[in-house]
């Protein structure tokens, strides 16, 4: 891991201009609608609004208090050095809003079924971001910020790799708190203890929070654990961070009668592979810090880390080391057994789509994975120019992207795809890129919890 934290990015950088794109030939694909946009930061400003931020005295968010976290989160990224976010967002102010978030998210059931959509309403889905704040600003922009009609669900991996996980975490956090039943968070595999010791998000917070950090760090712990772990959007749309999950229905043994709060047994029989049912997903155990990979716990695991596969079946996902990989015949079997007509995942960025072979890469943000009689399966990254910090000189320059569900039945995709904002504030990274694997495979396990 390096131990250099990032310095102070220079106060002048210069916005670089790039000019709109349109690519016919991704939407004729895809057959489906695609736009490709082009980003342009505005150069830095003295500070935006008053700061530090407090939290209102009313205890309730406006869309003035949120734009105002916005543009003090952009500045400060360019004109402040990380030790100095306390000055901007204090930490009673943090502990405030993760309080406040943390309440909401816990009491949403593992699978969040968005039915109130009507005729005036859009929802737009998103992937992995990673981190990277401006890239995020922009994308909340050109999909126009969440509001009565306009719902938002996130797939997860908000932190790790890029400079600004903090930040984007607690912008999303702000969102949700203020449109609860509008913004709906899932978590990623990086909402983990696990996935942030390697990957930046710890050393990150204790950069910015000093004395405070390890506060700040085991709230933000806290709150990954009360994240859902997928949605169901107008009764048509399955989206989740990995995708699909196994059954891990269990036989107990026979209580003894009289004997009340007898220890059951269970049975612990080993059973071929085959798909889990929503009733599964939705009595799983969602809050423990890192998902288990063995044991009976194992759908959030699931969830969060498996991958797709063109080929047939289910099975272990060995290069990961948890989760499964599933084919398309999987697929079929589950839209078709929940009458579902689209899943939307996440997980792959460019580096990890480079090296599974039979599966499209990612260098316009999405891939359609399986294309089956009942539906299709659609994998979305929206972290372009991904990952932030990377070792070889040629990089990916992926272009990331969101999905925009419409009436009436919001089962088709229109794709939008976005390239980075350039150029990034200056920053060094909280991890050691160069050496750290790629794509979370070969996972130390054993520094994983085990806990079920």
């Amino acid at each position: 891991m390096a131990d250099s934290l990032p310095s102070a990015p220079p106060s002048d950088p210069k916005p670089a201009t790039a000019t709109a794109t349109n690519s016919p030939e991704e939407a004729t694909t895809t057959a489906s609608s695609t736009t490709t946009t082009s980003s342009t930061p505005e150069g830095p400003t003295p500070p935006p609004v008053q700061i530090p931020l407090s939290w209102p005295a009313d205890s309730s968010l406006t869309l003035d208090w949120i734009q105002n976290l916005i543009s003090a989160f952009d500045w400060s990224s360019k004109n402040l050095p990380p030790s100095e976010l306390p000055s901007v967002l204090p930490v009673s102010v943090f502990d405030t809003l993760v309080l406040t978030a943390s309440k909401i998210l816990h009491k949403e059931p593992n699978c969040v079924r968005i039915d109130d959509c009507n005729d005036n309403s859009r929802v737009v889905v998103v992937g992995d971001v990673h981190g990277q704040l401006h890239d995020v600003i922009f994308l909340l922009q050109d999909a126009g910020f969440p509001c009565d009609d306009r719902f938002f669900v996130f797939n997860g991996d908000y932190v790790d790799r890029g400079a600004w996980g903090l930040e984007t975490f607690l912008l999303l956090l702000a969102w949700k708190v203020f449109l609860p039943q509008r913004v709906y968070l899932l978590r990623g595999n990086h909402e983990s203890k696990y996935c942030t010791s390697v990957y930046g998000f710890e050393k990150e917070v204790l950069a910015k929070y000093g004395d405070k950090g390890k506060h700040v760090y085991r709230k933000c712990l806290g709150c990954f654990e009360g994240l859902p772990l997928a949605s169901i959007i107008a009764g048509h749309v399955y989206t989740a961070h990995g995708g699909l999950f196994r059954s891990v229905s269990i036989t107990p043994s026979k209580r003894s009668k009289g004997k009340k709060n007898r220890r059951i047994i269970l049975n612990s029989e080993t059973k071929p592979l085959c798909l889990g049912s929503l009733e599964e997903l939705s009595k799983a155990r969602r809050s423990v810090l890192d998902p288990p990979w063995e044991g009976q716990n194992l759908i959030p695991g699931d969830v969060l880390w498996s991958d797709p596969t063109m080929k047939s079946g289910l099975s272990p996902n060995t290069e990961r080391g948890i989760g499964l990989l599933w084919g398309p015949d999987c697929t079929e079997d589950f839209l078709k057994k929940f009458e579902l007509k689209l899943i939307i995942r996440s997980h792959e960025g460019p580096d990890a789509r480079e090296k599974r072979p039979g599966l499209g890469g990612m260098d316009i943000g999405y891939t359609i994975d399986h294309v089956v009689p009942s539906g299709k399966l659609i994998t979305l990254f929206s972290a372009p120019d991904y990952p932030q910090f990377q070792a070889t000189e040629e990089r990916f320059k992926n272009k990331g992207a969101y999905i925009v569900l419409n009436p009436p039945c919001f089962d088709v995709p229109e794709f939008h795809t976005f390239e980075a904002i350039t150029p990034r504030p200056a920053a060094k990274p909280y991890y050691d890129y160069e050496d750290v694997i790629d794509s979370d495979e070969e996972l130390d396990l054993a520094s994983m919890v085990t806990s079920t």
